[in-house]
């Protein structure tokens, strides 16, 4: 694997740094950016910008794009439009903030690598779980070293599910994704919620979980787990079945349970707020 080597140290060695962080985090210290529920801690902060520093020491012609840095949105800096490869790290230091702060186990760091907009590589750390997945384009999706797949059934009655509520957090008040969460949980065998898209995206990858959607995540959401999650076998797409997630929603399962999970989003449409 061609990034491996250098990318999996750097992500385990900052997920150390946030664990060893957390210890002085309390639901009083953390702030907040757009919202009142949108939580940001000095530990988000304090790990990306190592991050950005080991990054562009390893691989200094890199951009970098992150939750709370910022930086070049990947596939859109003008490298492709010269004609040039784009390469991008899009980095979420912290996933599941509010977990992170409540001192629950569902959070991680996630770096991905995107090219020109598609993922290349990717990992995911989350420490108090001692699990790092892994997956480089083409070379499969591993979970400490081991190989990983999706779930070979393909049956919504027979599925558990996962979501999250971000839509809620931004204050979106034309759609949401209660309906949606009852429509399926009445329809599959169970619904759960871990606060974390990329742990919850990479549980798809594993087995653990059928199927995964969401109607507002952002690109650092699922930097690193896209590529697990496909080299695993599984189908990504936006809540159309198209490829403009994660803007117009997006949806993780299996080839056949995608398939049939689509089939409940028809009509959807992201609010203008």
């Amino acid at each position: 694997m061609q990034y491996q080597r250098i990318l999996e140290p750097i992500v385990t060695m900052v997920a150390t740094l946030a664990t060893m962080m957390q210890q002085d985090i309390t639901p009083e210290s953390a702030g907040t950016k757009a919202t009142d529920k949108d939580l940001v801690t000095k530990a988000d902060r304090a790990v990306e910008l190592l991050l950005r520093k080991q990054l562009a020491s390893a691989f200094p012609d890199y951009e970098f794009y992150g939750e709370e840095t910022g930086g070049a949105k990947p596939g859109k800096a003008g490298r492709k439009r010269r004609g040039l490869n784009q390469y991008t790290w899009v980095v979420d230091p912290i996933d599941g903030t509010l977990s992170y702060v409540m001192h629950q186990p569902f959070w991680c760091v996630s770096v991905g690598l995107w090219c020109n907009g598609q993922p290349v590589a990717g990992c995911i750390c989350a420490p108090v779980l001692k699990e790092t997945y892994y997956a480089e384009k083409g070379e499969g999706a591993f979970c400490n070293g081991e190989r990983i797949h999706v779930c070979p059934h393909g049956k919504l009655k027979d599925s558990v599910l996962s979501t999250g509520f971000s839509c809620l957090r931004a204050g979106w008040k034309e759609v949401d994704n209660l309906k949606y969460f009852c429509e399926l949980s009445r329809l599959c065998r169970g619904v759960r919620r871990f606060g974390s898209a990329a742990l919850d995206i990479s549980y798809v990858a594993s087995g653990r979980l059928d199927g995964f959607w969401e109607l507002n995540l952002q690109p650092y959401d699922i930097g690193a787990a896209w590529l697990v999650l496909a080299e695993a076998g599984g189908v990504v797409t936006d809540l159309h079945g198209k490829t403009d997630f994660p803007k117009e929603g997006i949806l993780v399962a299996p080839p056949d349970l995608h398939a049939e999970l689509l089939t409940h989003f028809k009509g959807y449409r992201r609010p203008k707020n």
